[in-house]
């Protein structure tokens, strides 16, 4: 087994959980280890406290003002494992079946992150020297938000000021195909609870008497969609923009046939008038997360809950504000709330949807460095995920974000059995040194002077 794969399989075996309390310890731990491999890897490392989870920097020994500078962001906290019984193998012990890697963190986004230290430390032992300079900016709190990150990057921004971001936390539309994410959904959530009785009640004694919290949640539920699976809040489609004439010309990229074989759904159903492609990353959504009350145990309990929970999230397009599509939906659930409870909503975290140019200078680098790197044409992509922390990246740096893709479909990402393939993981190691040598080609900041800049970064 070679170095890299062990670097991988070490990593993924620290249980980095970043929404359950308990794993505090370990997530300390796995920033340390960030640490200790980026010096192996030839760079200069530093651990940052927050008020959360610790942010690990990498940054290049041989600093060169007449280099561009490239941040590559990563997140080393990983999604709570649950349900432990549908995993085929423990998701904190790694194991490696048909070339694919299986652990919680290996596709989202341990493998990936990695890939990239190892393609700097390569060249590093290679050459000598980096064709660019290089910052890593690791986080442990992405899969809650990012809490931590934007009073980190307001602090630190002299320091790091990239000119162009490199991020693999997004996936390839199918197994093999380069793929170039230029726009993510945003995301806004939130929790209601519906309160009723004091206690839980006898149904045929109080039924149709005192109004039942769980039933109030159903109906709070299914007035969010009308019968064509249009959300039905008002205003939450206000500001949503049309596509670009040349995104419409585009084939879609997946079909009814790939989105059934990848879920195994019995079919497919969704907004009216759109595509696959088109519901998945360029329309907004509405999503029951959980939903929960009342008896839950083997056989009938005619009890009459005391209340019930739904939680929801909104995946958003450019320019839907996550804040304000959060206060349209509080005053349509409080709207449609009857009489005989009490409404209590508490918000989530948000992030708004992100969008970038595939077609800028530093768009273009990137896609000559997949097409060597796989020996094909990359694709252009929406994606229905988030990262949220891409906006505040781009309001404190003002430098876009190239999202390449190495986690195929099949994944299962957030899910049991997530995995890597290892030809990904090692591909990954191949695009970081083939995109850091076409990104130096590049004009940037200080080649340029800033009233230059724009026409620089864009196709005219």
């Amino acid at each position: 087994m070679d170095t890299h794969l062990n670097d991988l399989i070490e990593f993924l075996r620290i249980p980095s959980i970043s929404a359950q309390s308990s794993y505090a310890e370990d997530l300390s731990r796995c920033a340390q280890w960030l640490i200790t491999k980026l010096e192996t890897a030839g760079l200069d490392a530093s651990l940052h406290k927050t008020g959360g989870f610790p942010i690990v920097i990498g940054k290049s020994r041989n600093w060169q003002a007449s280099q561009p500078t490239v941040l590559i962001y990563g997140h080393y906290d990983v999604q709570p494992p649950e349900p432990f019984e549908e995993w085929f193998s423990p998701p904190f012990e790694p194991e490696i079946r048909e070339e694919k890697i299986y652990a919680r963190g290996a596709s989202d986004n341990k493998g990936q992150i990695l890939a990239h230290i190892l393609g700097v430390q390569e060249t590093l032992q290679r050459k000598g020297a980096l064709p660019c300079n290089v910052i890593f900016l690791i986080e442990g709190e992405e899969e809650i938000g990012s809490p931590s990150l934007p009073r980190f990057l307001e602090q630190y921004q002299s320091i790091l000021k990239p000119d162009i971001i490199a991020i693999s936390d997004t996936g390839m539309v199918k197994h093999g195909v380069p793929t170039l994410t230029y726009a993510l959904r945003g995301v806004a959530g939130l929790e209601f609870v519906v309160y009723g009785p004091a206690y839980d009640l006898h149904s045929g004694i109080y039924g149709g008497a005192v109004v039942n919290p769980l039933t109030v949640a159903a109906r709070l539920v299914a007035s969010l969609h009308d019968a064509t699976w249009k959300v039905a809040v008002p205003g939450f489609y206000d500001s949503v923009r049309n596509l670009e004439r040349w995104e419409c010309d585009a084939e879609p990229l997946i079909s009814d046939v790939d989105i059934i074989a990848q879920t195994k759904a019995p079919a497919l159903d969704g907004e009216a008038g759109y595509n696959v492609s088109e519901r998945i990353g360029a329309r907004p959504t509405a999503e029951v997360n959980g939903m929960g009350g009342g008896y839950q145990g083997e056989g009938t309990k005619t009890v009459l809950p005391k209340q019930a929970f739904v939680k929801l999230t909104f995946r958003l397009v450019p320019d839907q504000d996550p804040t304000h599509i959060l206060d349209l939906v509080e005053t349509h659930l409080r709207a449609h709330c009857p009489k005989g409870v009490k409404l209590e909503i508490h918000r989530g975290h948000s992030g708004p949807a992100y969008f970038v140019d595939p077609r800028s200078v530093y768009g273009r680098a990137a896609q000559v460095a997949l097409r060597k790197t796989f020996n094909q044409e990359p694709v252009l992509c929406r994606e229905g995920g988030s990262i949220p922390i891409l906006q505040n990246l781009k309001s404190v740096f003002g430098a876009d974000s190239l999202l390449l893709g190495l986690a195929s479909p099949d994944c299962h990402a957030h899910a049991p059995n997530e995995s890597l393939p290892l030809e990904n993981f090692r591909a990954g190691i191949r695009l970081n040194q083939l995109l850091l040598e076409e990104l130096a080609k590049v004009a940037f900041r200080g080649d340029i002077p800033p009233e230059d800049i724009a026409q620089a970064s864009h196709i005219c």
